[in-house]
């Protein structure tokens, strides 16, 4: 074997230390740079697995988020048509009081224009009363040529109108 050894090159000194060389450096990488990087690695993958986490929670929390903004929209649409529904109703009532009150103004303006109406005829079938009657006594003492008690006359001519049809009753 060590003729063998020889014929190819080798020196077994030289190898048996490269060998010896080569698992020492094995054990200082392992111990030197193996196991931070295994080290580096693994917080890396936690990190990333913290990220994929987070992301996920906030996806949830979105969804979450996107729903509570959702009914809230759909309370405040809801609340929204209450409110244009009341409104609706109060105009309506609030038009139906106008048009009742603008039906009794209209009916006491009616009744104080009635009552100014008969007011005003009362006063012109007096007024044509006393003008009658003063007629009737200036003609009576032009006929008679005489002057008559023009107070007694009055009273007979203002009962006799009263008992006529020409009353206005």
């Amino acid at each position: 074997m060590g003729q063998a050894i020889d014929a190819l090159g080798i020196n077994l000194p030289q190898l048996i230390a490269q060998v010896a060389n080569f698992f020492v450096l094995l054990v200082v990488l392992r111990l030197v740079l193996y196991k931070p990087i295994l080290k580096m690695m693994d917080e890396r993958k936690a990190r990333i697995a913290e990220g994929l986490n987070a992301a996920e929670i906030a996806r949830a929390e979105a969804a979450t988020a996107q729903a509570n903004i959702k009914e809230q929209i759909d309370a405040a649409r809801k609340e929204g048509q209450e409110i244009v529904a009341n409104a609706q109703t109060i105009a309506t009532r609030l038009q139906a009081e106008a048009q009742g009150q603008a039906a009794r103004d209209r009916e006491a303006a009616l009744e104080r224009a009635r009552t100014e109406i008969n007011l005003e005829r009362d006063r012109a079938v007096a007024e044509l009363r006393k003008e009658f009657a003063d007629i009737t006594v200036s003609a009576a003492e032009k006929v008679i040529g005489q002057s008559l008690d023009r107070q007694a006359h009055q009273r007979i001519i203002e009962e006799t109108l009263a008992e006529s049809s020409f009353s206005g009753n």
